[in-house]
């Protein structure tokens, strides 16, 4: 993924695209591999850096939804489930099958779980993971040695698949680009065009690296910029209505000593009526989420000390040892595209996850909603309505099957390269150039050379695409990969042809930007 190639491919292309997608987050990435496997032409445009906002700041799980199931949505359920099945099928580098434990307290929670969560498993028929079953008390500690024993009376297991976003993103947007798409971060779209009858032909996008402006022609323009669709549709029609609900999720990253063995924890069951995981995670243990409502959406959200200390207070009552703000490696914010709902004093909690697509006027489609498990179908069910809109001849999905790049299987998740898969060995190639082979850090795992080829192959820009995104440094310890910064900005310099001045400012950026992950 060259992005000069691309911008310059782009800016002097005057073909008219099948579909101009703008946003690089789960929903567009989806949308475009969609599109891009069916054959049809391809532009796509994120105004930061691709899934810089919510869609890096998941809680990493490919799950059905067993909340989604005590809210009798059984169709969003059998749908995720599914897709599950293919994204673990799909793409074995970057996902796996995480078993979680439910600690129950009662006979009535055991029968209830075991009940719901069997019928769970079927939901996903050939695609399933597992089958769920009920385990004593004594299996449940023995499982999950931290869990307060006051606390349970049994453990229900079940099974759900886990993936890393970002590198998701990268290797869906590359196999992409292998299809013929072309894709490009830090550029923004300004404005759409439109023709004398006030259809959208268009888009007028702005080199955010070099500050040029440009126009790209789209046969079907997307907006799926997930928070900020409003923001685009303000431009499609100024004063349409609001169509989101912006809620914030936080999360926690921990030692791997808060949870030792390989099982993830699910407290179905919290104050605010929200489910509580604790998940392990490239050796590290991810708890979360909470669910508040925000008015305004933001490109980096921070955290709030109140849901800080939700989440604290919550795994604290379950582990016997509780962690404190002092365990805390790093904390951060995502938030979620909920569609808005029509009735007022929704809790967000409540408010539907599948996802919505609205045809304006103008022919531009807006998708809102939606979660990464689901990333494929969206992208599915929108290239479908364009062919409609257009009356266009259907060409069914490619993607069920598609292999995404780097699919590699029999992963070994102790090496910490592991997530490239196929990539992995032109990683270590690389490395025994110019002595890139040298350690950022022991505790990350990272070498000189995966800076080397982010830039050249991932798009990588400057040092927080690096540390927050190519590898996921920002989020597994805030603190330490502010000491990686100087060093990475320092190769990626050397790569850009950029100058000193130019890491110093990255640093102090990065930095900044990086202090609201520190508790």
């Amino acid at each position: 993924m060259d992005r000069n190639k691309m911008i310059s491919k782009l800016r002097s292309d005057s073909k008219t695209y099948d579909f101009v997608i703008i946003g690089g987050g789960a929903t567009g990435i989806g949308i475009a591999l969609e599109a891009s496997a069916r054959g049809y032409s391809v532009a796509l445009l994120e105004k930061s850096d691709f899934t810089k906002s919510t869609s890096s700041k998941a809680t990493k799980l490919l799950h059905g939804g067993v909340r989604y199931l005590a809210q009798g949505d059984i169709g969003l359920v059998r749908e995720a489930v599914v897709e599950r099945g293919l994204m673990l099928r799909n793409a074995p580098h970057i996902t796996k099958t995480q078993s979680f434990i439910i600690p129950t307290h009662g006979l009535w929670d055991e029968i209830l779980y075991t009940v719901g969560l069997t019928f769970y498993d079927l939901l996903a028929g050939k695609l399933s993971l597992g089958r769920s079953k009920r385990i004593s008390k004594e299996k449940t500690l023995k499982r999950i040695s931290l869990i307060n024993p006051d606390k349970i009376s049994a453990g229900v297991v079940y099974y759900d698949g886990q993936f890393d976003d970002s590198r998701m993103a990268i290797n869906v947007l590359q196999s992409s680009v292998e299809m013929g798409a072309l894709v490009a971060n830090y550029c923004s779209v300004e404005g759409l065009i439109k023709d004398e009858n006030g259809n959208v032909t268009g888009v007028k996008a702005h080199d955010e690296v070099d500050g040029t402006s440009f126009e790209i022609k789209g046969k079907q323009v997307v907006n799926a910029t997930g928070v900020f669709a409003d923001d685009v549709l303000q431009m499609d029609k100024p004063g349409a209505e609001k169509t989101i609900a912006p809620s914030q999720g936080v999360h926690l990253m921990l030692d791997k000593s808060f949870l030792p063995g390989n099982d993830a924890i699910t407290i179905p069951k919290t104050d605010d009526g929200r489910v509580l995981f604790l998940v392990p995670w490239h050796n590290r243990v991810i708890v979360g989420t909470t669910d508040t409502p925000l008015e305004k959406e933001s490109l980096e959200p921070v955290a709030l000390e109140e849901e800080i200390g939700f989440i604290l207070n919550t795994a604290g009552r379950y582990l016997t040892k509780a962690p404190k703000r002092s365990d805390v490696l790093s904390v951060f914010a995502g938030l979620r595209p909920l569609a808005a709902p029509k009735a007022k004093g929704n809790k967000t909690k409540e408010i539907s996850r599948s996802h919505k697509i609205y045809t304006a006027d103008s022919g531009l489609l807006t998708i809102v909603g939606g979660k990464w498990t689901t990333f494929r179908r969206m992208g599915q069910d929108l290239v479908d309505t364009a062919e409609k809109n257009h009356d266009w001849k259907h060409i069914p999905t490619k993607t069920k099957r598609l292999k995404i790049h780097g699919y590699k299987e029999n992963i070994n998740h102790n090496d910490p390269l592991y997530f490239y898969g196929s990539d992995e060995e032109e990683v270590l190639k690389l490395s025994k150039e110019n002595g890139w082979d040298k350690s950022l850090s022991d505790s990350m795992g990272v070498i000189q050379a995966q800076v080397v080829w982010a830039v050249r192959n991932e798009m990588a820009l400057n040092i927080e695409d690096f540390l927050a995104r190519r590898v996921r440094c920002q989020l597994l310890n805030a603190k330490e990969s502010v000491t990686m910064a100087p060093e990475v900005a320092k190769i990626m310099a050397k790569e850009l042809g950029k100058d000193e001045a130019w890491q110093a400012a990255q640093v102090e950026e990065y930095t900044k930007v990086t202090s609201n992950y520190i508790l």
